[in-house]
């Protein structure tokens, strides 16, 4: 019987616990150990065989672990640990700050290159199962646009992102897309649409005892990459509120592309995903993607990669042979 793959994560936040219940449900690995900044002992985990240990201890499992699953935020955790954990692991990691995603590479593989591990950054749904898709139908209907609408839905990167701003205690952000636009994408008209006129973004704060929400209501709204180019709505709750009503972490979304064929014959392309929890299916992906960056490493493809560098078949625990007879 061929050896599981030995995983370890980073992070037991609600990414890291999704990757934990992922990790159970795929039979070629196995979780080597949990990693936090935490003191290990506070970490409730319901599996007392899993290993926890502080993450300044993880250099000390380089011969231990096959890949890192690095489940932090993008907003301050990735950007240093996916450099700093892909000098020692193969890794997999969902940083999904688009605009910063070329220089965020450069960074890896430059790291992954020197140290000849593997670095697969940026996956999850968008980025990643998006950004296949985007890229098909682009290919495809060559004479078109591609539209992408998010929601509604709660967004994992920007509520770690407003949780991170200096006198909010705890918050979550939803984006929702307008009826209307996707309508329009929907019929093939192929409209000229604004961030704005895609997207609303609504948060919901705790505020700290104190804090001046007036400032923070504006920091939140003026932060680039996640909320200057929206309509942005803030909203200020009590921990209890937000307990009872934002708990729930659902999201989805399309791709959608309008294109014209041969004869100018209206094509519609769609992709899309609704999902009653959004890290545990980003988890899944992540995990998914942990045996491509093994098998990817086993053969000498070092350096960072993409979605768009690792064919399906990385991903799969099928062989080439059922592949062929079972999905194709």
């Amino acid at each position: 019987m061929t050896s599981k793959i030995r995983i370890g994560i980073v992070g037991y936040g609600n990414l890291g616990k999704g990757a934990v219940a992922a990790i159970r449900q795929t039979p070629d690995m196995e979780l080597s150990a949990v990693f936090t900044r935490r003191e290990p002992e506070s970490l409730n985990l319901d599996d007392p065989s899993i290993k926890v240990a502080h993450i300044s201890e993880a250099a000390d499992y380089k011969d231990k672990i096959d890949v890192m699953l690095l489940c932090g935020g993008s907003a301050h955790d990735l950007p240093e640990q996916t450099p700093h954990f892909a000098s020692l692991f193969n890794t997999v990691d969902s940083f999904d700050t688009h605009a910063k995603i070329p220089e965020f590479y450069q960074s890896v593989n430059e790291v992954a290159t020197k140290n000849n591990t593997t670095a697969i950054i940026s996956v999850g749904w968008d980025p990643g199962l998006f950004s296949i898709n985007r890229v098909m139908a682009d290919a495809i209907l060559p004479n078109g646009e591609n539209y992408t609408f998010w929601g509604k839905g709660l967004s994992q990167g920007h509520s770690d992102a407003v949780r991170r701003v200096s006198g909010v205690k705890n918050g979550v952000q939803y984006t929702i897309p307008a009826d209307a636009a996707i309508d329009k994408v929907r019929s093939g008209e192929n409209p000229e649409l604004s961030t704005a006129e895609k997207h609303r973004r609504v948060c919901y704060i705790v505020p700290e005892e104190g804090a001046d929400q007036a400032a923070l209501e504006n920091e939140i709204k003026t932060m680039p990459n996640y909320f200057a180019d929206y309509d942005t709505e803030v909203n200020f709750i009590t921990e209890e509120e937000l307990k009872r009503d934002h708990s729930k972490a659902p999201h989805g979304g399309f791709v959608i592309r309008g294109g014209n064929t041969g004869d100018g014959n209206k094509q519609i392309f769609e992709f899309s995903l609704k999902l009653d929890s959004n890290p545990e299916f980003t988890a899944s992906v992540l995990v998914a993607y942990a045996r491509a960056a093994h098998r990817m490493n086993q053969e000498k493809q070092y350096g960072a990669k993409t979605v768009y560098d690792v064919a399906p078949g990385y991903i799969s625990p099928r062989s080439p042979e059922e592949l062929r007879k079972d999905y194709l």
